[in-house]
């Protein structure tokens, strides 16, 4: 909760009034109001304060070292290169069966795949176009696993550009089509989006999912006043209708499907280019092809990410509706309250969209074959976290 550790997951306990210690093995949280999903957000791994306090979080040697209770420990951590855990032998659900494992950093996604086929990689998480190259493979398994991992067009509110033209979103979000870009850069393995609950149980489909409509498009650029130019873009009060859509180097999927965007949105006579800076600048960026999304409870990934002002809503969306519908739901145990709460929150953000969602993407990891135990039916998070969940499980024939 100390604002000096930046932490985006600071709005899940941003309710707690007071710690009570009622025993050695128990311990009390008073709330200043309801929060369903506040034991989820318990799971969060307890900090040892004789080791940390006067510490900064970010630099403690704890961090390099930490302690916990999983299956297995770290070993060494070769800082960009590589973390070697060890199996904890006091697991306490029973010791796990693979000795050691050694997660290796590999920024860019083509070298995973060149590391993977030389065998310096036994498993790994790949680009669709580079999984392909592996389906024929006996010596590999392919798991195409389903994901609550969305990609769109951030757009950032705190730009000037934006607090001009907001109305114009609409627009961007008709010009997407969103199965060409499926289909180009993911091989189909995805599904196109219109909100962020589409893989959770409280997702309303009774919303504006703005399908592929460049018609529509223009109607509303020129409908805000927009005028065509001699050089095929509009233009408004004089200034040329269009944006530069930021991009993280080396995620080649997100490279590939803003480039599409920007030339169907170029389609549509909007000016859209795309950059890819060293380092992203949250504050100063006019749009980013984000990536998000949680397989847990919706408060997880609704409540900090699109409310006014808290920790992971990295495009300075506000929405007064929006804020309200979500508290509501966080603040009700009874399915069907939150169940209404969702709809009415995924309806107001529809109807003023943060982002111009494009697809949710399915997780390509690849495999030795002798790797067993793995769990193809897990639905995946953002970045395709989640498939190590039973790793103390898995075995190596």
């Amino acid at each position: 909760m100390d604002p000096e550790n930046g932490s985006e997951n600071a709005p899940n306990y941003e309710d707690v009034e007071e710690i009570n210690v009622i025993d050695d093995h128990t311990v009390a949280f008073k709330l200043e109001d309801k929060n369903v999903a506040f034991l989820d957000y318990m799971t969060m791994a307890v900090l040892p304060k004789h080791l940390l306090e006067g510490e900064d979080m970010q630099t403690s040697d704890f961090f390099r070292n930490p302690v916990g209770t999983g299956p297995y420990k770290i070993e060494s951590w070769d800082e960009g290169q590589a973390i070697t855990l060890v199996k904890n032998e006091d697991y306490f659900k029973g010791e796990p069966s693979i000795d050691k494992i050694v997660f290796k950093i590999v920024p860019d996604d083509n070298a995973k795949a060149l590391q993977l086929k030389s065998g310096e990689l036994d498993m790994a998480l790949l680009t669709p176009k580079d999984a392909v190259s592996f389906a024929d493979d006996d010596a590999y398994t392919c798991y195409d696993m389903k994901t609550a991992d969305y990609r769109g067009i951030m757009f950032n509110f705190g730009n000037e550009y934006w607090q001009k033209n907001r109305d114009l979103i609409p627009a961007v979000c008709y010009g997407l089509d969103r199965q060409a870009i499926i289909d180009a850069v993911i091989l189909g393995q995805g599904m196109p989006a219109y909100g962020p609950l589409q893989r959770n149980i409280y997702n309303c489909e009774d919303v504006e999912h703005y399908d592929y409509n460049p018609e529509k498009s223009k109607e509303i650029l020129e409908a805000a006043g927009c005028e065509m130019g001699d050089d095929g873009f509009y233009y408004r009060d004089g200034e040329k209708v269009g944006f530069v859509i930021s991009v993280s180097a080396g995620d080649q999927v997100r490279i590939d499907m803003a480039q599409i965007a920007a030339q169907e949105l170029k389609e549509i006579g909007m000016d859209v280019s795309v950059d890819i800076p060293a380092q992203t600048d949250w504050a100063g960026q006019m749009a980013f092809l984000i990536g998000w999304g949680s397989p847990f409870d919706a408060d997880d990934h609704t409540y900090k990410v699109f409310g006014t002002d808290k920790g992971a809503n990295y495009s300075s969306y506000s929405n007064e509706e929006v804020d309200k519908y979500l508290t509501e739901a966080r603040q009700s145990a009874d399915p069907e309250v939150r169940k209404e709460a969702y709809a009415n929150f995924q309806k107001a953000l529809a109807e003023d969209p943060a982002y111009a969602m494009i697809c949710y993407i399915d997780a390509n990891y690849v495999a030795d074959s002798n790797i067993k135990g793995i769990d193809p039916d897990t639905i995946m998070g953002h970045h395709g976290v989640g498939i190590f969940w039973n790793v103390a499980d898995w075995t190596i024939e």
